[in-house]
């Protein structure tokens, strides 16, 4: 079976999906796209995501876009791993919920806390409120030290990139819960390792220089 090519670059969502590269044992061939030359809105690329935007996967002559889906895929794909409940799994519902919410809901909050910008009418944002999205991420939290109690899967993956993402920069603040549950994610060998390539990638880009 041919490798899947993710086209990555560090320091993005793109972090996402090759962390969970890392996870599976790196599955993946790795393709560094730079986005100062604007490789990302080259005519060849645009075929392959029209938005001009990583994470793109590449396999067996499939294009997948968005990290959250380019995860679910992966994980899917390489079961031995044990990152996805198989589909019969009562689980897989829950882990299907969290992997979907982290996009969908923390994503836009914090580009809502970053801008900064004000919304009037709670009910017709994603998250809602601010504090009922927080209550919602606690929830998720709640069963133990994963989002499926002591299993880890693809979906911390994704919410805890989100939510990492969202305490470094101030978005979210950093509430014992949530802190240590990133800590917890970010101490696993592969997140480490994922964190490595990531340096060794911006030093091949010339991103460590800027």
């Amino acid at each position: 079976m041919p490798k899947p090519v993710l086209y990555h670059t560090p320091n993005s969502r793109s972090q996402t999906p090759q962390w969970l590269n890392e996870e599976l044992g790196g599955v993946c061939d790795v393709k560094l796209i730079n986005l100062a030359a604007q490789e990302h809105k080259a005519p060849e690329f645009l075929k392959l995501n029209p938005m001009g935007k990583i994470p793109v996967l590449i396999h067996e002559g499939v294009v997948i876009s968005e990290a959250a889906a380019i995860c679910v895929y992966l994980a899917d794909r390489f079961p031995n791993a044990g990152l996805a409940p198989k589909f019969d799994d009562p689980r897989r519902g829950t882990y299907l919920r969290w992997i979907f919410f982290a996009p969908s809901s923390i994503e836009p909050l914090i580009l809502d806390k970053l801008m900064p910008v004000e919304r009037p009418n709670p009910d017709a944002v994603l998250y809602g409120s601010e504090e009922s999205a927080l209550n919602t991420m606690r929830h998720a939290l709640s069963n133990g030290d994963y989002i499926l109690g002591d299993q880890f899967s693809a979906a911390d993956v994704v919410f805890g990139s989100a939510l990492n993402f969202a305490m470094l920069f101030g978005a979210i603040e950093k509430e014992k819960l949530f802190t240590d549950y990133v800590d917890r994610l970010m101490a696993r060998p592969a997140a480490q390792k994922c964190a490595e390539a990531n340096q060794q990638f911006s030093k091949e880009l010339g991103l460590d220089n800027q």
